[in-house]
């Protein structure tokens, strides 16, 4: 889980740091608008990626929990 928090805080970084340069950028209003609307998609495309990411990680984990459960479970009864 580690990992994800940092990757979760470069993201939340670079989507703070995406929007205060647009803002800051001299355009006009509809740009900096569609640019904002362009930057929220492409951060929620990301942000969702990287969590079906985790849960799969997680899935994975689980798996391997309820085998290694299975195989104790098994020599127990033995």
């Amino acid at each position: 889980m580690k990992n994800s928090n940092v990757l979760l805080g470069i993201l939340g970084g670079v989507a703070v740091g995406a929007i205060a340069g647009i803002l800051l950028a001299p355009d006009k209003g509809s740009k900096t608008r569609k640019k904002l609307k362009t930057k929220a998609t492409d951060i929620k495309t990301n942000l969702q990626n990287e969590f079906d990411e985790f849960l799969e990680q997680m899935e994975n984990k689980y798996q391997q929990v309820s085998d290694k459960a299975t195989e104790v479970a098994d020599v127990i009864k033995k």
